[in-house]
């Protein structure tokens, strides 16, 4: 017998994870999605200023994203990934021109802090029981409460790691949240480290792949259906407001509202959802990067703060990048080129096709503060779930926590324990 149908309500990977899973387990989908496109902020496109197909962002996996990996196997899309065989992690120290390759061993006793070739230059092993420091952070405490900001290891491995991760500076994120994150990845051993970027393009990894799953298991796909109203009565949602009509809702009917944080809770009353978002610079410059140049490197003391070799294409993330948000296009251009020469060993290269993409609300900031304003993935109607990076999944505003917050809401309308 089919399973009830779910209406799923956004198709950014919240929604799309959500949406597999049901369609998976029998569940007739319904898939609304107000953009022309799926996958949100994760996806590419075909950028006219630079000639190429290109991705929005900027987003590096790791092996041991559990709900990431489940996810991509579900649709038929981790072989789309591509990474080196063993844990490499490379970086430089732009402030005195030092490289290296974090290199942790594969299993959970982590050994590799013993070797000075595996470890950030300038540490030494007892420096790394600060990870122990972290598991006890208490819930109102920042990275900096937690780990001393004087050290070598701070500068060239806990900041630039909490930064991406959180997208909020290390002294105002969360110590606990930051902690969760170093448990998943270098807490289960360099196995778990081991980075992964898409083949091809975001889109191709995360979207299309789900959305051909979709339409196979007979899913209803809708974009251009933008959410106007929920429709209540008592602890149940009965009806879904569309700008292109009602849609009624039977009495065993679920819904999963995958949409943006202040969508939320414009729609539902009583929500409350983070208010304090951070931004996120990406440029990207058409350029074919050196063979030997790694899949990504991540730099310390510049401008830039990662960077990443596509096909065609060199990319480069800046994490709450307050400081450069409001700067014109045409310096951060150069700024941000200037970093990717000196990473790759280019020399005096001359600056390539650009495009900056500022993402100003691009995740809310993983202070204290707005942990606590983060809701559950139920909701006081019965049939309502919340899905979405804002959700409170232990994971902050990251692909792994969004689709981790879709897997989760999936779980709860089959009955299944919550994921993580």
């Amino acid at each position: 017998m089919t399973a009830a149908k779910v209406h799923v309500v956004g198709a950014g990977l919240a929604g799309l994870a959500a949406a597999v899973s049901l369609a998976a387990e029998g569940h007739a989908v319904a898939l609304y999605e107000a953009a022309p496109y799926a996958g949100g902020r994760c996806r590419s496109f075909f950028d006219s200023e630079l000639g190429c197909r290109t991705d929005n962002g900027n987003h590096l996996l790791l092996a041991g994203n559990s709900s990431a990996m489940e996810y991509l196997d579900r649709i038929g899309a981790r072989g789309t990934l591509i990474g080196p065989d063993d844990p490499i992690l490379p970086f430089m120290d732009l402030a005195d021109g030092v490289d290296w390759r974090l290199r942790p061993n594969n299993g959970r006793i982590p050994w590799w802090i013993l070797r000075r070739g595996r470890r950030v230059p300038g540490t030494k092993a007892s420096d790394y029981l600060a990870m122990l420091r972290l598991r006890r952070a208490p819930a109102d405490a920042t990275v900096t409460d937690v780990l001393d900001p004087t050290t070598t290891l701070y500068r060239r491995l806990w900041q630039p790691f909490a930064v991406a991760a959180l997208n909020t500076s290390a002294e105002a994120g969360s110590a606990a949240l930051f902690a969760r994150v170093v448990a998943e990845t270098l807490g289960r051993g360099g196995a778990a480290c081991r980075p992964l970027v898409p083949r091809e393009g975001l889109s191709e990894t995360f979207v299309d792949p789900a959305l051909a799953r979709l339409r196979e298991a007979g899913a209803a796909v809708r974009f251009g259906a933008r959410l106007r109203r929920i429709d209540l009565a008592g602890e149940r949602v009965v009806g879904l407001d569309f700008d292109d009509g009602p849609v009624g809702l039977g009495a065993a009917e679920r819904i999963v509202l995958a949409v943006p944080a202040p969508v939320a809770a414009r729609l539902v009353p009583g929500l409350t959802v983070p208010d304090d978002y951070a931004p996120i610079v990406n440029a990207h410059f058409r350029y074919d990067a050196p063979a030997t140049a790694p899949l990504f490197a991540g730099i310390v003391g510049g401008t830039a703060e990662w960077v990443f070799k596509k096909r065609g294409v060199v990319s480069v993330t800046v994490s709450a990048a307050d400081a450069l948000v409001d700067r014109p296009a045409d310096e951060l251009a150069p700024l941000l080129w200037g970093d990717v020469a000196r990473v790759y060993g280019l020399g005096l290269t001359a600056l390539p096709p650009w495009r900056i993409v500022k993402e100003r609300r691009a995740t809310f900031r993983a202070t204290p503060a707005q942990l606590r304003r983060r809701p559950r993935p139920q909701t006081r109607w019965s049939n309502l779930l919340l899905a979405g990076d804002y959700v409170d999944t232990g994971l902050p505003a990251t692909i792994e926590g969004a689709i981790r917050s879709g897997l989760v809401a999936a779980g709860l309308i089959a009955g299944r324990a919550p994921v993580g």
